[in-house]
């Protein structure tokens, strides 16, 4: 069999893959979340259809390079953080370039300290350096946020501080309020400034027990994303001082995000800030009971070295790490959803070594209905496709 044959082999068996799992998730009656990215187009403007009279005037013009419901939102969300303006950007890889570039050339330090799992150091192919002439320096590899006491005493001066609130790749993570606050003032005492990476920073008032706009008041500038965690179509902003969010707007053009229209993507923001948000609380909180559950579940299924991470999840969002290959792992999440209905886990398995692969869990309103015991017979029925392990 030459190379070429055995190629094509492997993509049909990914693509029929693929295709399985998007069957087994429009069939399943019972999931932990439904999320925009897996809907049809007809879902997802039929959704908009419905909300979008809630949120806004549909009789009004629509927007014109920013102007109208773009800036409505950007009051919007200005009001929710409680900073002097907001900038609404087509993503946050862009968002967070502009804020710290601006922020370089205030306090004359390109030097940005962040955490090496942090997502512009993992997910954006070094965009900071590559695009923006900003230099890197990763305070901790710890899963976990950095200590004031790294701030402190960490070697080589930096301009500023962006700390990713929950920290996605560690199992998002949070510091306790107490925390957050020492490592800013350890900042603060540097001489640095503070970004938030809050592309998830919607769920974080639970675990901090504060709300929105004391959470952001800590930082100079703020950056939230408008569909990881409100279901939107896309799109950021980036809020703070008026002085500094002006000169953004003027660097958004200069990337390219000045789009001719956007009030899709601003529509559909403002209906997640009007559905979803009130409901993360909520999302959160049950997130606690489908954790404890699936780890009392992977116990009493006798699976070894199963694990829940964080144990009392931070967000609606955390880890479970199973001893399988990703393979072994996806045919039983799909054949569980093809014999059962019930698909409970959805994403797809991250290898972290040999016979190692950890998940993404997230909970939200159709994970609403699921009780601990449902949750612990998903489990049971999960565990019953695994191989037996020598």
């Amino acid at each position: 069999m030459t190379d070429a044959t055995e190629q094509g082999e492997e993509r049909t068996a990914q693509e029929q893959l693929r295709e399985r799992r998007a069957t087994a998730y429009r069939k399943a009656t019972r999931v932990l979340a439904r999320v925009g990215l897996r809907a049809s187009i007809r879902e997802r403007l039929a959704l908009l259809q419905e909300a979008a009279p809630e949120v806004y005037d549909l009789d009004e013009p629509v927007d014109v390079y920013g102007d109208r419901i773009v800036a409505t939102l950007e009051e919007r969300v200005a009001a929710l953080l409680g900073t002097e303006a907001a900038a609404f950007f087509p993503t946050g890889t862009m968002a967070q370039q502009v804020a710290l570039r601006c922020w370089a050339a205030r306090t004359g330090n390109g030097t940005v300290a962040l955490h090496g799992l942090a997502h512009p150091e993992v997910h954006e192919r070094n965009a900071f350096r590559e695009v923006s002439g900003l230099r890197t320096v990763r305070v901790t590899e710890e899963p976990r946020l950095p200590t004031a006491a790294e701030i402190r005493d960490f070697e080589e001066p930096f301009g500023a501080l962006m700390l990713e609130l929950p920290l996605r790749d560690a199992g998002f993570v949070l510091p306790s309020w107490e925390e957050l606050t020492d490592v800013v003032e350890a900042a603060r005492e540097r001489d640095a400034v503070v970004h938030f990476d809050g592309a998830r920073l919607w769920e974080s008032t639970v675990r901090f027990g504060r709300p929105l706009h004391e959470i952001a008041d800590l930082a100079d500038s703020v950056y939230v994303s408008f569909y990881k965690s409100l279901d939107g179509f896309g799109g950021a902003a980036l809020a703070g001082p008026k002085t500094l969010v002006e000169e953004a707007k003027t660097w958004r053009h200069r990337y390219g995000g000045m789009i001719f229209q956007q009030f899709p993507t601003a529509l559909a923001a403002l209906v997640g800030l009007e559905r979803e948000l009130p409901r993360l609380p909520e999302y959160v909180r049950h997130a606690r009971v489908v954790a404890a559950a699936l780890r009392e579940g992977f116990t009493r299924a006798g699976v070894p070295w199963a694990r829940v991470y964080p144990e009392e999840p931070h967000t609606h969002q955390f880890q479970v790490w199973l001893p399988y290959d990703t393979d072994v792992l996806l045919e039983a999440a799909v054949r569980q959803a093809e014999e059962t209905g019930t698909y409970l886990f959805v994403g797809p398995w991250d290898a972290k070594g040999p016979g190692l692969s950890s998940i993404e869990v997230t909970v939200t309103a159709a994970g609403l209905e699921w009780a601990a015991d449902d949750v612990r017979a998903a489990v049971a029925d999960f565990a019953a496709l695994l191989p037996e392990r020598a």
